[in-house]
């Protein structure tokens, strides 16, 4: 599976063009990606019949700014039609924010949701994998590490063997070079944003670079003897 970041309805098309599964719809990625306006998610989910999954979170890092807020804003994104999110907050000791997700999470009775990177910036990945779990998430958005996938390769290599009910979603850095390895580890589903997009955040998506990563991430592994 193939996640790509839309910001805009050309990014979904795109992303549709060029083979992606799904997308993840965010605003802002100067500050790592936050929630989009309900206007730019209604265009979006016009322009594409590919799963959308809708970013809840209003400030850079991973605490929550205004959790009333966000709880509105899952409430009016929820009205113009998103049934898919992403969203995880961290704790000042930087544990799971078990109480703020909690709260957002009454807003979200019946969606489907990621919990993003946040896992990485935990004090314990590995715990908090189960934290995860509980809190009712479907996928977890991980690098690994905080600085990405280059260097969260071993606890990425843990995280697939504790997937099921959970899926493991592997970006932040990642490369084409990472995936034949994380593939055989039991990877089976890859995020990219800035990897699909050439010349930057500042330029589209570029569906022939989609349909290459999909070609990457959709090969069956190879079985040995």
């Amino acid at each position: 599976m193939l996640e790509v970041i839309a910001l805009d309805p050309a990014d979904a098309e795109a992303a549709q063009t060029g083979g992606a599964d799904r997308l993840e719809l965010v605003s802002d990625m100067s500050a790592g990606g936050l929630t989009p306006s309900v206007e730019a998610t209604r265009a979006v989910l016009a322009s594409t019949t590919l799963p959308v999954r809708v970013m809840l979170r209003d400030q850079d890092g991973y605490r929550p700014g205004d959790l009333d807020g966000l709880r509105r804003s899952a409430a009016e994104l929820r009205a113009a039609g998103a049934s898919e999110f992403v969203l995880g907050f961290l704790s000042a000791d930087s544990n799971i924010d078990l109480e703020a997700c909690r709260g957002l999470l009454t807003e979200l009775e019946g969606c489907a949701w990621t919990f993003h990177r946040a896992l990485d910036n935990s004090v314990d990945p590995l715990l908090s994998w189960a934290e995860v779990e509980n809190l009712g998430a479907d996928t977890v958005l991980a690098s690994g590490a905080p600085d990405g996938v280059a260097n969260g390769l071993a606890v990425l290599h843990e995280l697939a063997l504790r997937q099921d009910p959970l899926q493991l979603l592997v970006g932040g850095g990642l490369r084409q070079e990472h995936v034949p390895g994380l593939r055989g580890a039991g990877v089976r589903a890859f995020h990219v944003g800035s990897a699909v997009r050439p010349r930057g955040w500042s330029d589209p998506v570029s569906a022939e670079a989609v349909r290459e990563w999909a070609q990457l991430c959709h090969v069956e592994p190879r079985v040995t003897a």
